[in-house]
């Protein structure tokens, strides 16, 4: 594991933290306007606070680190590991936001924890991109050419055919557009991240198109991005949204840096099978963290032998004769029988 990769790997666990964090400073903030006008009845009372600010702040940084992470890191390790912004999120809002994290949510933070860890084990090493020169070779790669064509295609088809007649219905048709345009805006941001590379150390990038060809790009993409994500989130439940959207963001994220980057070409199996664990492990995660998020989880829901306060089942099972029993006459007469037979 190289210094450019620690680099990456800690920027990218950086920007975890400080996104999970902002959630939860903004939304402290937002808690205490005190009956002045609320961000959502269209007021901007919110301006005024300081934590507001301090977790706009946390944001700011969190997606700074997160944009330094791409240059460094593979996509495939830094674009999953954003699911930890979710966990950080969600144990500060019990601890500070007083928001209960039920059963089913402590056990997703578990699993997208382990799977995170599983995926930094067995990362892939993506082909060295050190110029923005070796960036445009890979840029006319006939293998990439077809998938961003591919994704293009698929985009309009589905904001101008299905979009109309689906997307009020049918979850997948603005979060397809979002994942999919967001597996382009990540090879934008790579390219950018090696573009600042090079300016730091005295070349004369400004001079090259192609880095402001991709800062273009990138402005497109993520317009397009945050319209329809929350379109998404307008129509469909936050907790139905958000890990679909991640799952599929992820996925086409690792598409395409593997055929962009060749990421997985030189990987033995038990990496390729340790990263697919990996990933799959952070979904499940995810999914029980949001899914379940608003279910309540009591322990009258538990087996009687886990029930707090309960007796155990099996230990009162060993005082309760096998046979019906019978009335306290009969058991007296059997009583004084056997006092006599002694």
């Amino acid at each position: 594991m190289g210094t450019g990769f620690g680099a990456g790997l800690g920027l990218a666990l950086a920007s975890s933290a400080f996104i999970g964090a902002s959630f939860v400073l903004k939304k402290k903030g937002l808690l205490r306007l005190c009956g002045r006008a609320r961000a959502g009845q269209g007021g901007h009372a919110y301006l005024r606070e300081w934590l507001w600010w301090a977790g706009l702040l946390c944001m700011g940084v969190g997606e700074a680190a997160n944009f330094a992470a791409y240059a460094f890191a593979p996509a495939t390790l830094v674009t999953p590991l954003g699911a930890l912004s979710v966990l950080v999120s969600a144990v500060l809002s019990s601890i500070f936001l007083n928001e209960q994290l039920n059963v089913h949510g402590k056990i997703g933070c578990i699993l997208s924890i382990l799977g995170s860890t599983v995926m930094v084990i067995h990362a892939p090493q993506e082909e060295e991109v050190s110029s923005l020169e070796s960036m445009a070779e890979k840029l006319k790669d006939p293998g990439f050419i077809v998938f961003a064509v591919c994704v293009l295609v698929s985009s309009l088809l589905l904001i101008f055919v299905a979009g109309p007649r689906y997307g009020q219905s049918n979850v997948l048709v603005y979060v397809l557009v979002c994942s999919a345009i967001g597996s382009l805006s990540v090879s934008c941001v790579k390219g950018l991240g090696i573009a600042l590379k090079e300016l730091f150390s005295g070349k004369p990038v400004l001079k090259e198109p192609l880095g402001w060809v991709l800062l273009v790009c990138l402005v497109i993409c993520i317009s397009i991005q945050i319209n329809y994500l929350n379109k998404a989130l307008d129509i469909f439940n936050t907790s139905v949204v958000t890990p679909i959207y991640y799952v599929l963001f992820t996925t086409a994220v690792m598409t395409c840096s593997a055929i962009l980057f060749k990421e997985w070409q030189h990987m033995v199996l038990d990496n390729i099978i340790g990263s697919i664990s990996g990933f799959l492990t952070i979904v499940s995660g995810i999914f029980l963290l949001h899914a379940f998020r608003d279910m309540p989880f009591t322990p009258s829901l538990l087996p009687l032998f886990l029930q707090p306060g309960r007796p155990d089942r099996h230990q009162s099972c060993q005082h309760q004769p096998l046979l019906p029993s019978q009335d306290k006459g009969s058991q007296s007469e059997e009583e004084e029988e056997e006092e006599e037979e002694k």
